[in-house]
């Protein structure tokens, strides 16, 4: 999502420039959806235009990496999907999927997501139509993003759940709750999205780049922007102590965190840049002490603002039906 237009308008030729250097340094997995990516002129739907960048990579490079994308979302990213526009019904997964296939040059998917759930239809459906795919090889493996404990064991009871995708990092970690505890309860691993917090843990946002993006008016972002620099400040004192980024230390955090808790963790961080590539991706030697990440830890109290984005329903994400 982040080489697409919802942090601002970013050039293809980079944007295909950093994908490719993530394979060369040795990223296996990637992740996108129809909905993500610029919609074109008289567009009401999904995008797909994310999808059809990514096919560009993997029109040589496939057998290089795990590749998942998602569906639900039937309306434009942004501010006019208002947490509504969702489908789930049988027809309307098998088309979505079929319309991915075809966007990204593939003949399987090898992690399919449900986006978001809708609300009035039983979980249990969609997951049945995604079940489905996998045994008609279309996919491979199933996934779910921002489903509640409750929610995932239900999907779990019809067919294994290889993923769940929810928001989690130092500075948002309501999914520890009930999500965390049923994934390793059905045997699902975690895929963290924006692991640092839509770039606040870096330390570099500034009041311009959240101006420019899907960040803006966001509370967190906006009325606690200087009161959530705090959290920043904590983070890093603590890269200053190991000789890290900022970005590195929170994604090392994650990464403890899912082993201290027996839980499977990949991260998605995203970037437009080879730079933070090769900075992400060395955070896997990064190594805190126990003094370090109890500190860490700490860093949620000092949080101002849901992280829920305001033109959603707080239905939206997990947190919000629990």
């Amino acid at each position: 999502m982040a080489l697409s237009h919802v942090y601002g308008r970013s050039d293809p030729s980079d944007a295909l420039r950093t994908v490719n250097h993530a394979i060369d340094v040795g990223v296996t997995f990637i992740d996108t959806a129809d909905v993500y990516g610029e919609p074109r002129p008289g567009s009401d739907g999904p995008a797909g235009t994310n999808e059809e960048l990514i096919a560009e990579v993997l029109r040589h490079r496939r057998d290089e990496v795990q590749l998942a994308t998602k569906f639900g979302i039937t309306g434009r990213i942004g501010a006019d999907t208002g947490g509504t526009s969702i489908r789930g019904d049988r027809d309307y997964v098998r088309s979505a999927c079929e319309a991915s296939l075809r966007r990204l040059g593939t003949d399987v998917i090898d992690l399919y997501y449900m986006h978001r759930r809708e609300l009035d239809r039983p979980i249990e459906e969609t997951v049945g139509a995604m079940a489905e795919l996998v045994r008609e090889g279309k996919i491979r493996h199933v996934g779910l993003s921002e489903v509640t404990g409750t929610e995932l064991r239900l999907a779990a009871a019809v067919h294994p759940v290889a993923a769940v995708q929810s928001e989690w990092s130092i500075w948002s970690r309501d999914v520890e709750r009930h999500v965390v505890p049923a994934a390793i309860e059905v045997g699902a691993g975690f895929v963290p999205y924006s692991p640092l917090g839509r770039g606040f843990l870096t330390g570099t946002l500034t009041r311009a780049s959240v101006a420019n993006s899907i960040r803006s008016g966001q509370p967190r972002f906006d009325q606690n922007f200087e009161a959530n620099h705090a959290v920043v400040e904590l983070v890093r004192s603590i890269a200053g102590e190991i000789n890290a980024t900022p970005a590195q230390t929170a994604l090392a955090w994650l990464y403890s965190r899912g082993t201290r808790l027996g839980l499977p963790v990949v991260p998605i961080p995203g970037t437009r840049h080879a730079a933070r590539v090769d900075e992400n991706a060395d955070s896997l030697t990064v190594a805190l002490t126990n003094e370090q990440l109890t500190r860490l830890d700490s860093a949620v109290w000092l949080v101002m603002g849901d992280r829920n984005l305001t033109f959603n329903r707080p239905q939206w994400i997990s947190a919000g039906r629990e």
